[in-house]
């Protein structure tokens, strides 16, 4: 039994929308036959479909799985050499394999369809699959020749009817899609009609439907277009030429029944005057057209000739008005084929202007002054012409530009005035071409030259040739020196125009600006009468006049500025670190420091400007140079490497700070660092600094004391030796009186007893100790900086230190075990974070601070809001939010001028600087760091609100003067020891010049035959053996328990602890070195012994 199993689809459609796109078929299944006998299915497909597209599922429509279909390896038997389908086994679907074009399968058979069979194994099944291929309409209609247009020869004589056949097109799709009907472009005369041919074909013949005229339309571009009836509809077509024939049926026609114009008398022979235009609606030798004249009034035969070709009329003889004033000539034009047409011309003779008029000047002055006014005559002129009416009328002219005017006065008179004011600075002399022309046709015309000079008067004042000048000078110029040349003109002449330079009369900082610049009258150059210095005032103003030497004499000023350049004539000042004599240690850098450390910033200022205040650092020398760099741009010494313990404690960095001047200026400055992290080990590195710094600060109590003890003695001196003279001449004056005899005074020798000597010291030590201490460090109580310990010797302290430096620092990982057995243990790591507290206060680099401040800072009254007065430097050792600084104004004079910012520490002004501000200003700035509780630093910063140094000067003469005492003290102190040392020390030579010379004198006496009577001293016995103490001496001694060096210092002579000198006495010294520095608690004993 066989069953037939049709599926129908409606055809997915889609429109084409461009003509070059593809255009994609619609996918139709209109029915599918299953034979479950045969095994017939029957499918309805498009042609055109894409490869792979999808025929139908051949699995469900014969009922077989796809596991049959895979076990009987099904396949496809066709007998064609193309195989239109393929069958996916896997999925039981037939797919298109090769693209089906239905006209080339089937061509006009209809239905197109194609069968194969497919062959089944275990059981052998074999299955019918026929394919039915539908036509889409993918062919437009096509003439045979459509390259070729179809031409046709029509005389417009031809009668109404008569039919012309056309070409056929062909379509090769059918049914509805093929060819359906033709269609004639719109026009007039031709119609289309379509006849049926036996056979069923289609063809068309077009129709003339109205008579032709070639003279209104000689030609017809057609179209003939072919349309299927498919959807979408496509079309041919093909282009159709007819050309209309003529007949001579029309005569020659001129475009002007009368030609009327007019010829100038002399016109030259040859000379073209008229073209006359006829025209044929007819073509070919029926439209060709000849020229000629007929029938011609008078002589007008010998005077004009036409063209017969072009119909251009020709003079051929001489015309002239005062014999003809007009010509009148027949035209005629004829056509090959006989018949003509007539036309008329008439010519009007123009008079021509042959005569130019004469102009004669009357009277003319060739010189003027430029301050005449306006209508003022500068000439008469007389102008004629000899032509009549029109011809003989006159206008005369000059050029617009010029400031004259031509007036007419009497008949042919003309007079030259003026109408505008001269100015000889603009224009010195006019050149005056005079015109006359007359009112011909064309005009004629003749001209005169008048040459008129303009005399000068001084009306114009030196003019320069910019508004201002700007001059540059470089700071320490020699006197004398050119710096610019001022240029005026005048645009007058001759002594008006001669220029002299004045000065005028104006100050400079309070000076005649004479003084400093001079002007030579002549030039006009600018010189320096002395040198400048930019830092004393970087700019100067100048007036320069120009006067003429006209009469009154005019004048203009201009304004020079003269700018003074710097010179890189100042080397940078440092500011920080402040170098003192006294300093011992500036910075201290711990041995943990990490690479990049900062130790501190060298802070340098150059007075100069531009580059030459452009500063850069650089190591000039250093004792470990592979440890410190310093940054080449903001002077910051960081450490370039990890401190290590073999570092030597004690580093001396020179630091030189240049400026990029030509040629450039240095100054360097010595920064002392102190690589450790404890301040004993840095004291025992740098006593010598200690001892420079004491005697660096105490300087000037040293000199003072020294003057005071040289000016006793010198006075004690001086009173000794009056009182021995005023003794001496007391008793010469009883020896004088008396008779006693003279007994000479031999001095006592002394011989030493015990073989000991004398004790000529007598030693004072004090000693510094701690109780439980490793190290007992002694510091001499100096006034030394911030990093120093000061330890008082009549105090004890106690340092404690860490006994066990092995602590869970240096044992990263700790295990931990339990008690079992085997014991287990885990490891743990402990890291420790040190945190900051803010026990630093801010410190300020800058401004430095120090005793003999005067002004730190000065402000122009020109400064406008915002100016920046300077900008306090601080640095907080501590870190994070404890290091944040804020910088607050806590005083100042006026508070309504100056502010400081909070973050950057700038002051700046806050309002406009007036002549009310006064010119001393105190501000106290405090910093102030962000920790809990915050810390705090003031700095004070004295600011002159001034434009002068004097200015200054007069309100900071108090500061001036403690500085010009404190610098000049310790100079008048030394001269003042210097000079009572010189007396002192002149009177002690004179006193042992007297005593040698009278010791002399007694020498003689002994050895001279005068009784003598010896005197004899009582004889003194030491005490023990130890001699006589002559001398003492007071001594302090510093010493260490468990330290390499002790170190001891004198002190001032006459100490309170030294013995009466009436009495004797020893110092027992301690034989065993177990003395009382081994002893943490000890008593200094001094042993008095009783005198004998």
């Amino acid at each position: 039994m066989e069953t037939e199993i049709r599926l129908n689809y409606a055809a997915l459609r889609w429109r084409l929308f461009r003509e070059l796109r593809q255009q994609i078929g619609l996918l139709v299944l209109l029915l599918h036959v299953v034979d479950m006998a045969d095994g017939h299915i029957r499918y309805s497909i498009p042609e055109e479909m894409k490869k792979g597209s999808v025929i139908g599922n051949v699995a469900q429509d014969l009922g077989l799985d796809l596991t049959r279909l895979r076990s009987g390896r099904a396949r496809i038997v066709t007998g064609e050499n193309v195989h239109y389908t393929e069958l996916k086994t896997d999925k039981g679907i037939l797919l298109v394999n090769e693209r089906i074009d239905r006209e080339q399968l089937c061509g006009d058979v209809m239905p197109c369809s194609f069968s194969f069979e497919m062959i089944l194994e275990n059981p052998m099944e074999l299955h019918q699959i026929t394919v039915e291929v539908l036509d889409i309409n993918d062919h437009a209609p096509v003439f045979p020749f459509k390259d070729k247009p179809i031409s046709f020869e029509i005389s417009e004589s031809a009668a109404v009817g008569v039919r012309f056949p056309l070409q056929s097109a062909e379509d090769f799709d059918v049914g509805q899609n093929a060819l359906k009907d033709y269609i004639l472009s719109a026009n007039d005369n031709f119609v289309l009609k379509q006849q049926v041919n036996p056979d069923g074909s289609r063809y068309v013949e077009m129709v003339l439907h109205k008579p032709l005229d070639r003279e209104r339309r000689p030609q017809f571009s057609l179209k003939l277009i072919a349309v299927d009836g498919g959807t979408p509809q496509r079309s041919g077509s093909i282009n159709i030429a007819v050309t209309v024939l003529d007949v001579n049926d029309n005569d020659p026609v001129f475009n002007q029944s009368v030609y009327k114009t007019s010829v100038v008398e002399n016109t030259k022979k040859g000379s073209s005057i008229l073209t006359v235009n006829a025209t044929d609606a007819d073509s070919g030798s029926n439209g060709v057209i000849t020229y000629s004249l007929s029938k011609m009034k008078g002589i007008a035969d010998d005077i004009f000739t036409i063209d017969q070709n072009t119909g251009t009329i020709y003079v051929s003889g001489q015309i002239d008005y005062e014999k003809n004033k007009k010509y009148e000539l027949r035209v005629e034009a004829k056509d090959q084929g006989g018949l003509t047409g007539i036309g008329k011309v008439i010519f009007d003779v123009v008079d021509v202007n042959d005569n130019a008029p004469v102009i004669n000047v009357m009277s003319f002055s060739s010189l003027l002054s430029e301050d005449v006014q306006p209508g003022t005559t500068v000439a008469i002129l007389n102008v004629k012409d000899s032509d009549s009416e029109n011809n003989g009328q006159l206008k005369c002219s000059i050029d617009n530009k010029l400031p004259f005017a031509i007036e007419s006065s009497l008949t042919n008179y003309y007079n030259l005035v003026s109408n505008q004011q001269f100015d000889r600075e603009s224009i010195s002399e006019y050149n005056i071409t005079i015109t006359a022309t007359d009112l011909g046709s064309p005009p004629l015309s003749s001209s005169a030259q008048l040459h008129l000079k303009i005399s000068d008067v001084n009306d114009n004042a030196p003019l320069f040739e910019k508004n201002s000048y700007s001059a540059y000078i470089t700071e320490n110029n020699p006197p004398g020196y050119s710096m610019f040349a001022v240029k005026a003109h005048d645009s007058d002449w001759n002594q008006n125009a001669r220029i002299s330079y004045l000065l005028e009369d104006t100050d400079v900082s309070g000076s005649p600006v004479s003084t400093y610049v001079s002007l030579n009258s002549e030039s006009g150059v600018l010189s320096a009468i002395r040198s400048f210095d930019y830092e004393q005032f970087k700019q100067l103003q100048v007036v320069v006049k120009a006067q003429d030497g006209g009469s009154p004499p005019l004048s203009s000023n201009v304004t020079v500025k003269i700018l003074i350049q710097d010179q890189n004539d100042n080397p940078p000042q440092v500011l920080y670190p402040v170098q003192t004599g006294g300093s011992v240690v500036a910075e201290m850098v711990p041995r943990s420091a990490d690479v990049g450390y900062l130790v501190t910033k060298v802070v340098a200022v150059d007075v100069d400007s531009g580059q030459n205040a452009w500063l850069s650092y650089k190591l000039q020398k250093s004792t470990d140079r592979v440890l410190f760099e310093v940054g080449l741009q903001n002077g910051e010494i960081r450490t370039i490497r990890q401190v290590t313990d073999k570092d030597a404690v004690k580093q001396r960095l020179t630091v030189i700070v240049e400026d990029n001047g030509q040629p450039s200026r240095s100054a360097t400055v010595i920064v002392n660092v102190a690589v450790a992290d404890s301040f004993p080990e840095v004291l025992s590195e740098f006593t010598d600094f200690t001892h420079d710094k004491e005697y660096n600060d105490n300087l000037t109590f040293y000199l003072v004391l020294a003057l005071a003890v040289v000016s006793f003695l010198f006075i004690t001196c001086l009173v000794v030796i009056i009182s021995v003279k005023i003794y001496r001449w007391r008793q010469s004056r009883i020896l004088y009186h008396s008779n006693l005899p003279v007994i000479p005074y031999y001095p006592p020798r002394y011989s030493d007893t015990m073989g000991t000597g004398t004790l000529p010291h007598v030693y004072n030590y004090e000693v510094c100790r701690t109780t439980d201490s490793r190290k007992s460090d002694c510091k001499f109580g100096v006034a030394g900086s911030q990093n120093v310990l000061i330890m008082d010797p009549s105090s004890t302290g106690t340092m404690l230190r860490i006994q066990n430096e092995k602590s869970i620092l240096d044992e990263p990982d700790s295990p931990l075990e339990d008690g079992g057995s085997p014991p287990l243990s885990s490891n743990v790591t402990v890291k420790i974070l040190i945190q900051d507290q803010n026990d630093n206060p801010p410190q300020v680099l800058y401004p430095v601070q120090t005793g003999s401040s005067v002004v730190a800072e000065m402000v122009p009254r020109s400064a406008d809001v915002g100016y920046l007065v300077t900008k306090v430097v601080a640095v907080d050792v501590d870190s994070g939010q404890n290091a944040w600084l804020s910088y607050k104004l806590q005083k100042t004079t006026d508070r309504a001028l100056f502010e400081v910012g909070l973050q950057n520490g700038e002051i700046r002004t806050i309002r406009q600087v007036t002549d009310k501000d006064a010119v001393k200003q105190r501000l106290t700035v405090i910093v102030e760091d962000n920790g809990q509780p915050s810390r705090s630093a003031t700095v004070i910063i004295n600011v002159a609100v001034a434009d002068s140094f004097p200015e200054v000067l007069s309100e900071f003469t108090d500061f001036t003067h403690d500085k010009e005492y404190n610098d000049n003290l310790t100079f008048y102190l030394l001269l003042a020891l210097a000079v009572v040392s010189f007396l002192f020390i002149t009177c002690l030579v004179v006193i042992i010049s007297v005593k040698i010379y009278r010791w002399r004198q007694s020498r003689i006496l002994y050895h001279s035959n005068l009784p003598v009577i010896p005197y004899y001293p009582p004889r003194y016995s030491d005490t023990m053996g130890t001699g006589t103490l002559p001398h003492v001496y007071n001594y302090e001694v510093c010493r260490t328990t468990d330290s390499r060096k002790s170190d001891c210092k004198f002190g001032m002579a006459g100490s309170q602890n030294v013995p009466d000198p009436s009495s004797t006495g020893t110092m027992q010294r301690m034989q065993h070195k177990m003395s009382i520095l081994d002893e943490p608690d000890f008593s200094l004993e001094v042993h008095g012994l009783d005198s004998k």
